[in-house]
Formats: structure tokens, C-alpha cells, sequence
């Protein structure tokens, strides 16, 4: 329903916590935290603000973050964010991401799993806010109204 009304020329204002939705629907976005505007572009100029791949890298054991955040560093672009055993960072394609994988391998630091991929929208405001966008629970315990569509 939204991209027919926009495919027939409406302007749309949608406000979402759900960057995948963003993504899908938006042309134009607008990142807001906590009331202040961060970024604004379309998705393709937000993602290319945190590089084009990404390594993800998700450790069998957590004990390893700090020393698989060592030899990560000399192979990535930019901030290693961490989030438990999942360790991600820009890298500067496929001979970089073998390169690291092999240096992890050579370290002996198990992996769980491993991937390279292009940024989401949830990455790009992890990286310029430090969070998710997740909606909160609310703190207050107030309860929340319900508003129709």
C-alpha cells in the first residue's frame, strides 16, 4: 500500500525504530537520536558512511574478544564494535576478510560462525550512535496507549 501510493507521487512521512523497514520503504531518511539528527540520506549514502563490507565474526567463547580484537585490527577500515562474542568491523573486501579469517585461524581463536556482508540501516546507527534502534521498554513502567492506524 505505501510503495503504491508513493509510486503514484504522494509524499509519505513515515516514523519507524525498524531500520529494515526503513530501508525497504524510504527514499529519503532522516536518523534521529534522542531528538537530534545525526545522518540524513538515502539508504545507499547512509551505509556507504560506515564502509561498503563487513566482517562478522561470532566467537565460540568469550574469553577469545580481546585477542581476536587484536588481530582484527590490523586487517579492518575502521571500529571493531563488540556485542558479547560478535565482533564486527568495516573491511576492505574478500582478500582482506581471507586474510583476517586466516590470521584468527593461525591465533587459535574458535569461531562460531563468520561472514562478510554489506551494512543494514541497523548498523549504520549502531556505529554513529553506540545502540540499537531497538524500541526500549519503558523504564517507568508507565503503559503505553495504543494508537489506531
Amino acid at each position: 500500500m505505501i510503495r503504491d501510493l508513493v509510486s503514484r507521487g504522494t509524499t509519505l512521512l513515515l516514523t519507524t525504530q525498524y531500520m529494515e523497514e526503513a530501508d525497504q520503504l524510504a527514499d529519503d531518511i532522516i536518523v534521529i537520536d534522542q531528538g537530534r539528527e545525526i545522518a540524513h540520506g538515502n539508504p545507499d549514502q547512509l551505509k556507504a558512511l560506515i564502509g561498503d563490507e563487513r566482517i562478522e565474526l561470532k566467537l565460540a567463547e568469550a574469553a577469545d574478544v580481546e585477542r581476536a580484537t587484536g588481530v582484527l585490527d590490523a586487517f579492518v577500515d575502521g571500529e571493531i564494535q563488540v556485542e558479547d562474542r560478535l565482533l564486527v568491523a568495516p573491511i576492505a573486501g574478500a582478500r582482506a576478510f581471507t586474510r583476517a579469517i586466516g590470521a584468527i585461524e593461525d591465533a587459535g581463536i574458535d569461531v562460531h560462525d563468520v561472514g562478510l556482508r554489506r551494512p543494514t540501516l541497523d548498523d549504520v546507527f549502531l556505529t554513529l550512535t553506540g545502540h540499537h534502534a531497538e524500541p526500549q521498554d519503558n523504564a517507568a513502567g508507565d503503559e503505553s496507549e495504543d494508537v489506531p492506524s
